[in-house]
């Protein structure tokens, strides 16, 4: 059964006069990860590209460090089911927490602990900033034929090397670090950018991934910015034509004022 990430659908649609309209909507459905035989965590996604959501998922939790651990990858003719197989054992998560993420995020360990501030000096110039997003909403995109999906792109700051959507904004993290698996790119060094919400799920993809510059055309949220700011990440939010935000580390875009961001309240 081929999926396309979207379905047809139809509606009435007002300017000025009420028109019918025969189009197409964000696909959702159940999608539920299976490792070694054994359901690990089903997740409200998009049914497409979801081998690369299942290994960038798989890898963002630790379970596995590189492709050359997986044996197989299935995936059910009604694609709602993703068996992988490892050369390994597995232990089961002792603790599930459900994230912030729209499309029911979901991850087993405290998202705000356990990694190294990065140390990558990338510079970026803020305009560049501006093309990249552009980038992601391209002709013929999911977005482009249905709305309603978000996308997230990896750059070496000047081209997109590869794009992900899907429903759940938090899984595109994760098909791109699949995707990435997959192709052979490196995301260490790389600008991760992404349409959606910057919560502490996606900002602990991203650093894990090793981005030292996270941007968004939406907002991030205060344990977003404070995890950025000790684990030495350039966040950016609400990137428009000519404008965005940084909330942490901004040294990177070019900023050498000495006033210093204010920490978030509570830290």
């Amino acid at each position: 059964m081929t999926r396309h990430g979207a379905v047809a659908a139809g509606w009435i649609e007002y300017r000025r006069d009420w028109t019918p309209i025969e189009a197409e909507v964000i696909e959702e459905a159940l999608v539920t990860i299976y490792i070694n035989g054994r359901e690990l965590a089903t997740i409200m996604s998009t049914p497409l590209e979801q081998d690369h959501l299942a290994l960038g998922f798989l890898k963002n939790e630790g379970f596995i460090s590189g492709l050359d651990e997986v044996t197989d990858v299935h995936i059910s003719r009604d694609g709602c089911c993703v068996d992988v197989w490892l050369d390994h054992s597995v232990a089961a998560p002792k603790r599930v927490i459900i994230t912030s993420g729209c499309g029911g995020g979901v991850t087993f360990d405290d998202p705000s602990i356990g990694i190294e501030p990065l140390r990558d000096e990338a510079r970026l110039e803020p305009n560049r900033l501006f093309d990249l997003l552009n980038k992601l909403h391209y002709p013929g995109s999911l977005y482009a034929r249905a709305r309603g999906s978000h996308s997230a792109g990896l750059s070496d700051g000047v081209d997109l090397l590869v794009q992900t959507e899907d429903v759940g904004r938090h899984n595109t993290i994760d098909k791109l670090l699949g995707a990435t698996l997959v192709h052979g790119i490196e995301t260490r060094g790389r600008i991760l950018l992404a349409t959606g919400r910057i919560s502490s799920e996606m900002l602990r993809k991203g650093a894990l991934m090793g981005c030292p510059i996270i941007a968004s055309r939406n907002s991030p949220t205060s344990m977003s910015i404070s995890m950025a700011q000790v684990w030495n990440i350039t966040l950016v939010g609400y990137v428009r034509r000519d404008s965005l935000r940084v909330y942490a580390h901004p040294e990177r875009l070019g900023y050498v004022d000495p006033v210093q961001i204010m920490p978030v309240a509570g830290d």
